[in-house]
């Protein structure tokens, strides 16, 4: 495929690809739907929560080489909702159609060890962190990094899964530090992984950057973010943090998603440091949770952002029309609903009783613990009463707290 091939824009009545049908594949395919794009999605579970919103759902895991090529074949421009891809099957989308953000970008990011390590070569500030390849090399960089470490496979993990805390909660001795390796390395043959530092942290924010293919580069203000069990609870923008801070944390976003190339979409998660330090912590080159809300505060929303990239449309404003916020509804919401109410059910009525506030389901077929069921939304004349309207919504669904 010829480089002015790749470059060509996209017109709407064009077939879109995703790899992943998801929320995120779902929200994005809504918002090309409207910009009247046809949608086609991969993803392991036919009726997976985008099959309701699209044109066509090919079936195959995320390795799955002949499930890609059927993605691709006729599409226009194909882009994913998740990185996890096998880069067989990443290989195999770039060479029938232009793929969104690019193979390498995402090689790099999908891998703990390539992306931490990459950030760092680039002068990007982070964390302290050892690579660790052996039980051995666990308990050295335990040692080293100062007893209190998060542990984390390279690859897959999410939401908290595939990492462990060694000496957060109790005392990272050396019978502590062979469990989390047994737990983390299970029956594998081999495990690599990266052990960071734990860090006295402030607050959490991300910052979303854009890229087209053209290379037109924007960044979304900083949203704040707040983490329970590794999961993300809530997210509201703007941050509201000082205005010095914000333009570094939009430069650093700014200046990763062009130093990797990317083609799409890159969330960049951010600690701030009661010291006052900014560092990077992981990337995301997909749509993110932290910026649902940018469908009610922002000129442009994350998906439709997305959709011009992968169409290689000039990039939406992503200025904040207003604040607004999310909080996550977990499968623990119909769970303890199921115990607490009459109805078996979350009382979302009560919750769209509280001003500004939208309900977000994503059709999920079962609720289970830590699975993202849906969201709620919500808008104010401040970040912070955006914020109280959401959490308070969320607070009238009936359940336990």
């Amino acid at each position: 495929m010829s480089e002015p091939e790749k470059k060509l824009v996209v017109e709407p009545g064009g077939l879109i690809a995703i790899l992943g049908g998801g929320q995120l594949g779902r929200m994005t395919a809504m918002a090309a739907r409207t910009m009247g794009y046809r949608v086609r999605v991969m993803d392991p579970e036919e009726k997976c929560p985008a099959s309701f919103v699209v044109d066509e759902v090919v079936t195959g895991k995320w390795d799955d080489v002949e499930a890609a090529r059927r993605l691709a074949c006729g599409a226009d421009a194909v882009t994913l909702e998740i990185e996890q891809i096998g880069v067989g099957a990443l290989r195999e989308v770039a060479a029938l159609a232009p793929l969104r953000p690019g193979v390498e970008s995402i090689r790099i990011i999908q891998d703990k060890i390539l992306q931490k390590t990459w950030l760092a070569e680039h002068g990007f500030p982070v964390g302290a962190f050892r690579v660790v390849r052996s039980e051995a090399e666990l308990h050295e960089a335990v040692a080293v990094l100062g007893g209190r470490v998060f542990a984390k496979t390279a690859r897959g993990g999410y939401d908290g899964r595939g990492q462990a805390r060694i000496g957060l909660d109790s005392v990272a001795d050396e019978a502590a530090v062979a469990q989390v390796w047994g737990e983390l390395k299970g029956s594998a043959a081999e495990w690599a992984g990266i052990a960071e530092q734990a860090l006295e942290l402030d607050f959490e924010i991300s910052v979303m950057a854009a890229r087209s293919p053209a290379g037109e580069v924007k960044s979304y203000p900083a949203a704040r973010n707040h983490h329970e069990r590794q999961i993300l609870a809530w997210s509201v923008l703007p941050a509201g943090i000082p205005a010095e801070l914000e333009e570094r944390a939009q430069a650093q976003a700014r200046g990763i998603v062009a130093g990797l190339g990317v083609e799409g979409l890159l969330c960049v998660e951010m600690f701030v440091t009661k010291s006052g330090e900014l560092l990077v912590n992981e990337l995301a080159p997909r749509p993110h949770n932290s910026y649902h809300e940018s469908e009610r505060a922002c000129a442009t929303s994350q998906f439709e952002q997305l959709v011009r990239t992968t169409c290689n449309l000039p990039l939406g404003d992503t200025e904040i029309l207003t604040p607004a916020a999310i909080v996550n509804l977990l499968g623990e919401v119909w769970l303890d609903a199921a115990k607490v109410n009459a109805s078996g059910k979350p009382d979302f009525a009560a919750a769209l009783a509280v001003p500004g506030v939208r309900l977000h389901l994503y059709e999920k077929h079962s609720a289970r613990v830590g699975r993202k069921m849906g969201h709620l939304s919500a808008t104010g004349a401040t970040a912070d009463e955006a914020l109280e309207r959401v959490l308070s919504a969320y607070r009238r669904l009936g359940t336990r707290e």
